[in-house]
């Protein structure tokens, strides 16, 4: 089952590998302000997806050596906590909780924002900003800049060695990124009545994220948790006709947990015993994300209750 062209958030799922290949190559055209240098004790901040990718970020950025890595939604960040760099992601360049924390600690800590739109108050709140224009979308709900983002901060990782062991080269995420746009997906995973999307370290990330692509484009009950919590109740929730998808290795008999309670298992695979990259797997949940919302009369590019940005107004709004 192929979702259709007519929605842009499906154009905008298929150009992925090719955006990410441009934002690596992208790299050395930043203000190296941007990007944190090793060592440094970092926070991220986002709301929503971006606070997603932040999580994600974090994680590999500490578990490669990198540095103390934290990762907030922006209304939750703790002032008082002392770090060297802020980075602020927002696609928008719009989001009242970042442009208010960015604003409120400018000339004490060094900022940096990764956005989409060079023409918003974001260029100006932070003291560095890459702008990831050519990655900006037109659907409301976020596919390829959430994970070019990830992909650039992934990049620049690689570029000094500081990846964590079994993450695969930026490269290769994309060629397993083309693959995942042309892996079937089942009837038993179209056809769920609920998943639940698990990961591990910098996967969990990603985990949070399916889950916020399915209740945002097709209104679906979804739930994620870290891959070994799983267990610890939520797996109470699984059974005939739901699903369980994990991003990232499966847990040392997880698979038999799910089978004995009757649900489905999903984990990567390329067909020859081989597991996919992470975030393209996070591509096979977008396109699932869209195939969900056409069966049920949904508009993924304009989905119900969402604005493309989340601007406050009135006390401690924007």
């Amino acid at each position: 089952m192929t979702a259709s062209n007519a929605f842009r958030t499906s154009v905008e799922i298929a150009s992925q590998p090719a955006v990410w290949s441009r934002a690596a190559e992208s790299l050395p055209s930043h203000d190296s302000r941007v990007l944190p240098h090793k060592g440094e004790r970092v926070a991220v901040i986002g709301c929503g997806t971006s606070w997603f990718m932040a999580h994600a970020y974090a994680e590999l950025r500490e578990k490669g050596g990198h540095g103390e890595t934290d990762a907030f939604a922006a209304s939750e960040f703790p002032f008082g906590r002392g770090y060297d760099r802020i980075i602020g992601i927002s696609r928008s360049g719009t989001t009242t909780e970042v442009l208010e924390l960015l604003t409120r600690i400018k000339g004490l800590v060094p900022t940096s924002a990764i956005t989409a739109d060079p023409d918003t108050p974001i260029m100006s709140a932070a003291d560095s900003v890459a702008v990831l224009d050519f990655a900006d979308e037109e659907s409301v709900v976020q596919t390829r800049f959430a994970t070019t983002v990830l992909a650039l901060l992934r990049a620049h990782l690689e570029s000094e060695d500081a990846l964590p062991d079994g993450v695969r080269p930026l490269a290769r995420a994309v060629k397993d990124a083309e693959a995942a746009l042309a892996m079937p997906l089942g009837a038993d995973v179209l056809e769920a009545e609920q998943c639940t999307f698990l990961g591990t370290g910098w996967t969990y990330g990603l985990a949070l994220e399916a889950a916020l692509k399915m209740r945002e484009a097709a209104g679906a009950w979804t739930e994620a948790y870290p891959a070994m919590e799983y267990r610890h109740g939520p797996i109470s929730i699984t059974g005939p006709g739901r699903v369980a998808w994990v991003l990232g290795s499966v847990p040392q008999g997880l698979a038999e947990d799910v089978a004995r309670v009757g649900g489905t298992l999903v984990a990567q695979s390329t067909g020859a015993a081989e597991e996919i990259d992470p975030l393209a797997d996070l591509v096979r949940v977008q396109r699932l994300a869209v195939l969900c919302a056409e069966s049920r009369g949904y508009n993924p590019d304009r989905p119900r209750n969402l604005t493309r940005s989340v601007v406050l107004e009135g006390p401690g709004g924007a």
